[in-house]
């Protein structure tokens, strides 16, 4: 298989794989977290440690899937560099920054800490003050966070889909 062959099928996989992580935070963003809103201090800590303890267990097709982008846009992007000319060159590049700085790195350092203190908050031994306040710690930042994360993995896959369709 030629190297240009082999481009093309990774940025197909990159686009698909960056695609799907947008639509995961998209999900969360316009879904999940409207939707437990709704709830009781209590319920809504509960709910949200029930949710991330799925994602908490390494459920395997998420794994794939959110190694998988950080992967394949490693790889594109290294192979890219022998592939592409010009704008189309920054514009990789400047999508795995973009990605892995606005996406991957708010999420380990902002919204994943934020996920494992309220993962360790015993709902059950909390009062009504407790609660609403570990609600208010929680909350608006992780949203805020995850709504930048939407965004950027929104603009990622546009601009994969941009480079796909030039080549």
């Amino acid at each position: 298989m030629s190297t240009e062959v082999t481009f093309q099928i990774l940025l197909i996989v990159t686009t698909l794989l960056c695609s799907l992580v947008a639509g995961f935070l998209f999900a969360f963003a316009t879904i999940v977290m409207p939707g437990i809103k709704q709830l009781r201090d209590r319920d809504f800590i509960r709910a949200f440690q029930v949710i991330d303890g799925v994602v908490q267990k390494k459920q395997p097709v998420f794994v794939a899937v959110w190694v998988g982008s950080v992967v394949a846009s490693v790889a594109v992007t290294g192979l890219g560099f022998s592939q592409l000319e010009g704008s189309q060159r920054l514009l990789l590049l400047a999508v795995l920054l973009v990605y892995m700085l606005g996406v991957q790195l708010s999420t380990f350092t902002i919204n994943v800490p934020l996920n494992n203190q309220l993962q360790e908050l015993n709902v059950d031994a909390m009062g009504e003050t407790a609660l609403k306040s570990a609600r208010l710690s929680f909350e608006p930042r992780w949203n805020r966070w995850n709504v930048s994360r939407t965004l950027l993995a929104s603009l990622t896959s546009v601009v994969l889909l941009v480079l796909l369709f030039q080549l």
